[in-house]
């Protein structure tokens, strides 16, 4: 009998067909072996349209090595692909499109302003977000500023803390901004003071004519001056149900406004972060309860508006009242913050509750088939 077949489908880095996350795929493809799962890896480029065949990339955790097979399409696919700026992922949106029928076990999730959006439509989810708006002049964000010290400039489509920048009033220095972020290259940018008559032409050049968003800053500094944040997982695992893999704090790097790993942030557990932030035991616990709870409602939340969803991270922000706020909503989540602190038993999961999620979600759609069959073969209705 043969195995159900698990595609996952990812982007090239560069030219040279470099992979990300290949380590990950590795262990994925162990994990399924073992558990009746054939994996393997997979980019749009390379799909033979007119075959209907896959030259998939297999590996061999025995030998551990790669090797390249034509293949037919997966029963499933896993969607790991991340935005790019390149003509791979034109590729990409063109094989979402021609091959919308398909079986996917994570579909692409819509922007940040839009996301926002429909999570205030929630009575449930509102003390939980900061106060957001969508820029359309730069009157947006100083009717910001006017409200809160400081405000985060973001594109709405961004990832890793590219091009996010912070701007903070100076006190007692009326009329006047301090500007800090990343650029387009998650580099750090020397900070910036220029008088509010200033912004618009400085913003104009940053935005690269994308769509931005401005939000109410959260003061997260440390006492050395890092800002932190948390970094939740959530999952759906062998029976369909939505669970926190697991939380991570996340201190990010000297002069950044971002705690992101891949822009210098490193990260630490969540509970000893958390009670250097908060000092009262029963308040963290509390805190933490909160956050899991808040997590899965917003997957489930999300999962039945847009459906095909089957792991987010969540950005998650604490502050000094121990208030949980959610800055941002990842559908394309890595899972190295779990290596980094030492938690093998949550780096595990992580890479586990998809293979166990697709094996439960082709039974059901096995089943469902089969009782469908039964009962035209039977004259019966269902």
């Amino acid at each position: 009998m043969s195995k159900p077949v698990l595609g996952i489908m990812t982007l090239y880095l560069d030219e040279r067909r470099k992979l990300e996350e290949r380590h990950i795929y590795e262990h994925m493809i162990k994990e399924g072996k073992a558990m009746g799962l054939d994996v393997y890896v997979f980019t749009p480029a390379d799909v033979n349209n007119s075959q209907g065949l896959i030259n998939a990339m297999e590996y061999d955790p025995d030998n551990r090595r790669w090797s390249r097979r034509w293949r037919s399409f997966p029963n499933m696919i896993f969607d790991r692909c991340r935005i790019q700026k390149s003509p791979r992922f034109q590729q990409l949106l063109k094989f979402r499109s021609r091959y919308r029928h398909l079986l996917f076990l994570n579909r692409p999730l819509r922007n940040k302003w839009t996301i926002h959006q429909i999570l205030s439509t929630k009575k449930r989810f509102r003390p939980h977000l900061p106060v957001t708006r969508i820029v359309t002049s730069t009157s947006d964000i100083h009717r910001m500023l006017d409200n809160h010290p400081t405000v985060y400039f973001k594109p709405i489509n961004g990832t890793g803390g590219r091009g996010i920048l912070r701007i903070t009033k100076i006190p007692g220095v009326a009329g006047t901004y301090e500007v800090r972020g990343r650029n387009h290259n998650r580099s750090i940018i020397k900070p910036k003071r220029m008088p509010s008559g200033h912004l618009a032409q400085y913003l104009s050049a940053w935005g690269h004519k994308d769509r931005y968003l401005v939000q109410e800053g959260i003061q997260l500094e440390l006492p050395d001056g890092r800002v932190h944040d948390y970094r939740m997982l959530v999952q759906k695992n062998g029976s369909g149900q939505w669970k926190v893999t697991g939380c991570v704090g996340r201190v990010g790097a000297q002069r950044s406004v971002t705690s992101n790993l891949h822009g210098g942030g490193r990260a630490t557990m969540m509970d000893e972060l958390l009670s250097k932030w908060i000092e009262d035991p029963i308040q963290c616990a509390n805190i933490r309860k909160e956050a899991d709870a808040l997590g899965v409602d917003i997957a489930q939340f999300l999962d039945g508006q847009y459906g095909g969803l089957c792991e987010l991270a969540l950005d998650l922000a604490i502050d000094k009242k121990g208030r949980v706020l959610l800055l941002e909503v990842n559908p394309k989540p890595s899972r190295e913050v779990f290596s980094q602190v030492g938690d093998i038993a949550a780096y595990r999961d992580s890479m586990v509750k998809p293979l166990e999620y697709a094996l439960w979600l082709y039974n059901q759609k096995k089943n469902t088939k089969n009782a469908y069959a039964k009962s035209t073969n039977t004259g019966l209705e269902l």
